[in-house]
C-alpha cells in the first residue's frame, strides 16, 4: 500500500532544493563568476583569467554552479565553454544585487569610499545619460573584452577594449560626448576608460548599466561582430 507524502515532509523536501541554490550561490567566487557568465559563454580558462583565480579553483566553484543547475557546459575539444543555464539565472543575480543594495548600508559604504578615493565621484543625471545613449545622441564604447561585445552589447556601442582605448582615441570624434560601459554598475574597466580618454580631451562619462541590466529593463540587445567607430553610434 502506498504511503501518503505528509504536507511537513514535502515542505521540508522542498526547501532542502531551494536551499541548493543559495548554497551554490552562498560565496563571492561563485557570484563573480555567475557575474561574468551573464556577459556571454566563456572557456574554464577565459573565466579563470578573468576572475584572477587558477583554473582548478575556477573549475571547482563551476562544478558547484553546474550541480545546482545555475550554469551548464559544453565540451568541443579540448576546451570546455560554460554559460548561463537560463536567463532567469541573471535575473537572480540582479535581483540579488538588488537586494543586498537596499538591505546593506556596507553595499553602498564600500561603493561610496572606492569612487571618492578614485575622486570620481561626481553628480551625474543617469536617466538623462540613458536617454541620450538609447537616442544615439553619444558615442557609446564597450570596453569589455571583444568576446563579451560578441555575445550581446547595447545597440548602437563600438567595441574598444579597455587596453585598446589609448590606441584608438582617434577614432572617437571629439565633437560628441563619449559613454563608456562595462560589466555594470560594479566594474572598473569603464572608469578607466573615462579616465584616460578625459585626459585626452574628451568629454567622456561612464555608464552604469551593462547588457544585463539593460536587458533586464526589456530593452533590445544586440549580438555580433564590431562596428566601425567614427560616425553615428
Amino acid at each position: 500500500m502506498r504511503m501518503k507524502t505528509r504536507p511537513a515532509s514535502l515542505k521540508q523536501a522542498i526547501y532542502e532544493q531551494i536551499a541548493r541554490i543559495g548554497q551554490a550561490a552562498a560565496s563571492p567566487s561563485r557570484l563573480e563568476l555567475l557575474d561574468l557568465l551573464s556577459q556571454g559563454p566563456r572557456t574554464v580558462e577565459g573565466l579563470a583569467r578573468q576572475a584572477g583565480r587558477s583554473v582548478a579553483t575556477t573549475s571547482h566553484h563551476l562544478q558547484v554552479l553546474r550541480r545546482a543547475r545555475l550554469a551548464e557546459a559544453e565540451k568541443a575539444g579540448l576546451y570546455v565553454t560554460y554559460r548561463l543555464a537560463d536567463p532567469q539565472v541573471g535575473e537572480f543575480l540582479l535581483s540579488l544585487r538588488t537586494l543586498a543594495e537596499s538591505r546593506l548600508a556596507e553595499v553602498r559604504h564600500v561603493t561610496r569610499q572606492y569612487l571618492e578615493e578614485r575622486g570620481v565621484l561626481e553628480p551625474v543625471d543617469n536617466d538623462e545619460l540613458v536617454r541620450r545613449v538609447r537616442a544615439g545622441e553619444v558615442t557609446l564604447i564597450d570596453v569589455r573584452p571583444r568576446e563579451e561585445y560578441v555575445a550581446a552589447h547595447i545597440p548602437g556601442a563600438i567595441s574598444v577594449p579597455l587596453a585598446e582605448v589609448g590606441k584608438r582615441v582617434r577614432e572617437l570624434p571629439k565633437r560628441r560626448d563619449v559613454v563608456a560601459y562595462c560589466r555594470g554598475p560594479y566594474c572598473v574597466m569603464a572608469l578607466d576608460a573615462v579616465d584616460l580618454l578625459r585626459r585626452k580631451g574628451f568629454r567622456a562619462h561612464r555608464l552604469e548599466q551593462g547588457v544585463p541590466e539593460w536587458r533586464a529593463q526589456g530593452w533590445r540587445v544586440e549580438t555580433g561582430a564590431d562596428r566601425h567607430a567614427g560616425g553615428r553610434p
